[in-house]
């Protein structure tokens, strides 16, 4: 996914530090893999459907533009 070392570091302390019962792990990848998540995890998929507008790509196109991104 392109994480640093550093911002692997500071997830996994981030994660381990919350008072949570369970993680929910909704990333396209298995981050058990990559962090070492001190808590029971779960993993979830899933897909999205847009319907109507805004949708997301009008959405992130209105903010790239606000922000001057490109």
């Amino acid at each position: 996914m392109g994480y640093s070392d550093e911002q692997l570091k500071d997830l996994e302390k981030s994660i381990n530090n919350s008072d949570c019962d369970v993680v929910i792990i909704g990333t396209p990848i298995d981050l058990t893999r990559i962090v070492n998540i001190k808590k029971p995890t779960a993993r979830v998929f899933y897909d999205l459907q847009e319907i109507g507008k805004p949708d997301l790509d009008g959405l992130l196109t209105e903010f790239v533009k606000t922000h001057h991104l490109k």
